[in-house]
């Protein structure tokens, strides 16, 4: 089964609380061009969401390692942070595959 980039955008606004509906209306309504909402705003709050998740994880690491955290909230922490950084990996490729396909047509 395929997920179109459209498809897996709504899914990743949906989870965000980006748009309320379906779609690129969803998308567009919660801001206008330019605006901080949106596909971009979306973007920026999974980047910096993975930043975060990275961030969480060197910290408990760096607890563990000086003996003052507990190896279960490490385990927890990068097992998050890979995740983050998987699906924002998987959003990249989307795109590039996106813009790909979109230079390849004909005019």
């Amino acid at each position: 089964m395929s997920i179109g980039a459209l498809d897996a955008a709504t899914a990743y606004g949906r989870a965000l609380g980006v748009g309320k509906g379906t779609g690129v209306a969803g998308l567009a309504a919660k801001s206008p061009a330019g605006g901080a909402g949106g596909f971009g705003g979306m973007i920026e709050q999974m980047v910096g969401n993975a930043a975060g998740s990275l961030r969480a994880a060197e910290a408990a690491s760096v607890k563990q390692v000086a003996g003052k955290g507990d190896l279960i909230d490490v385990v927890t922490a990068m097992g998050a942070a890979e995740t983050a950084l998987d699906t924002v990996v998987a959003v990249r490729d989307r795109m590039v595959a996106a813009y790909g396909d979109i230079m390849r047509m004909q005019i």
